[in-house]
């Protein structure tokens, strides 16, 4: 049967040219294969962990992914005249939407609630990374996996 799939691994990478001098990566995978990719393509595939690390989620790699630090969110006070919400589109374009509340309007502060709602898309970023991370070093369990059968 011809399917798509979807895959998550690690890589050790470093920029390197190709023959012709375009600019790219090095890489190599888990198994020792060593390949090249041009520039563009690797980095719309790949999230930088840092140096040295391969199993660690850390507050830059959720920064860069929810893009909050460069204001890639929207928030937006509700009608309640209590409420904020937070629209925030992540680097994988994947939407994400945190609340924020007060018992009394007369307590709001729409920069308040933007500031809790913002941590609240962190926290999920943090477990997204987490899955990711997860699935990129150890791959997929398929002794617990889906029942052949049931996925037909």
């Amino acid at each position: 049967m011809s399917q798509y799939y979807v895959g998550i691994n690690i890589v050790f990478a470093w920029e390197a040219k190709d023959h012709n001098g375009e600019d790219g990566y090095a890489i190599t995978y888990p198994d020792g294969y060593v390949a090249w990719s041009p520039k563009d393509v690797f980095e719309a595939a790949y999230l930088p962990m840092g140096e040295g690390n391969d199993n660690t989620v850390t507050a830059k790699m959720v920064d860069e992914f929810t893009g909050v630090v460069i204001d890639r969110y929207k928030a937006t006070s509700l009608p309640d005249g209590k409420t904020t919400l937070v629209a925030n589109e992540m680097i994988s374009g994947f939407m994400e939407y945190g609340l924020s509340s007060c018992v009394d309007p007369n307590n709001y502060d729409q920069s308040l609630g933007t500031e809790l709602a913002i941590k609240k898309i962190k926290d999920v970023a943090w477990k997204m990374l987490g899955f990711v991370i997860q699935w990129g070093k150890y791959g997929i369990n398929t002794k617990i996996g889906l029942n052949k059968e049931d996925s037909k």
